[in-house]
């Protein structure tokens, strides 16, 4: 496996991102990166990003968790962020990123009674990993994700966003990242999500992605993805379903999570008003004060 890294030197001066990057081993020869914000034993609250993104979109999100006295993890997926990028894009498969994901959390990092946030592939990532290793999870919090199986069509949008990522012959990271949101992008904020990216040959993971997503009924990741379905339905974990208001892609997962998954039943489920798909960018702190009464009620 070729493997590249990003140079640190690319992060420099990230607007409201004072954290100091941690580093962990994972499977393949690769090294996964995660910052920290909050007291060291407080309750572990995983940030999983989606694509094409990184963990700078929590950045808003992490300051009203760490008020809550929880410890927000904000992680680097394999391909993005600090995180090792494999070149080839083959080397990316669905299997490999739970793995991947759930070795940096659960063997490095040995968190217990973690609370899962996902958005995006974060959530496709995440959900799996909380239904394969329930009794390290004490909570899940799903924001614009879902878990697909390949028996529900997706989304025009959806599919004009995969062929666009597959057939752009420079794939511009920040404008992807803008597209799904409902705010204006400043140019430094733009510029921070090129940052993990100097040339194409690092965007593997980004062009990756879209393709991985089952959206066939015998695509080779449906049968987890549907093992999945039957554990989280019955699974007794308080359930947060929190998407925004204006989420093309995602939207029609929330009434379908909110009816068949019993973890939900007598919560509040908030719907995060005027954001886009990166609702962690539009309303990143409302996001987080949501996760932080949703962590410390239950």
């Amino acid at each position: 496996m070729r493997i590249l890294r990003t140079p640190e030197e690319r992060f420099a001066d990230l607007p409201d991102f004072p954290y100091e990057p941690r580093y962990a081993d994972v499977p393949d020869g690769l090294r996964m990166a995660y910052v920290e914000a909050g007291p060291a034993d407080g309750e572990p609250v995983v940030l999983l990003h989606g694509e094409p993104s990184w963990s700078f979109l929590y950045r808003h999100v992490m300051p009203e968790l760490a008020a809550a006295g929880l410890r927000a993890i904000a992680v680097d997926l394999v391909g993005f962020g600090r995180s090792d990028k494999p070149a080839d894009r083959a080397e990316h498969t669905y299997a490999r990123h739970v793995e991947w994901t759930r070795a940096l959390l659960l063997d490095a990092l040995g968190l217990s009674r973690v609370t899962v946030v996902g958005q995006d592939w974060g959530g496709l990532i995440g959900l799996r990993i909380a239904a394969e290793h329930p009794g390290s999870v004490a909570r899940i919090v799903a924001a614009n994700t879902g878990l697909p199986t390949g028996d529900i069509p997706m989304p025009e949008v959806w599919h004009r966003f995969r062929n666009a990522v597959l057939k752009a012959p420079v794939l511009d990271i920040a404008r992807l990242v803008q597209a799904g949101c409902k705010t204006e992008l400043s140019e430094e904020v733009r510029a921070a999500y090129d940052a993990p990216f100097p040339d194409e040959s690092y965007k593997a993971g980004p062009r990756a992605m879209p393709s991985l997503v089952p959206i066939t009924p015998d695509d080779p990741a449906a049968p987890a993805n549907r093992a999945a379905w039957q554990v989280l339905t019955t699974l007794d974990r308080p359930f947060l379903v929190a998407f925004s208001d204006g989420d093309p892609i995602t939207g029609d997962m929330a009434p379908i999570l909110l009816k068949s998954i019993s973890g939900t039943s007598g919560l509040r489920h908030p719907v995060i008003k005027g954001a886009g798909h990166f609702l962690q960018e539009d309303a990143g702190a409302e996001l987080g004060r949501q996760i932080a009464a949703f962590v410390t009620s239950t």
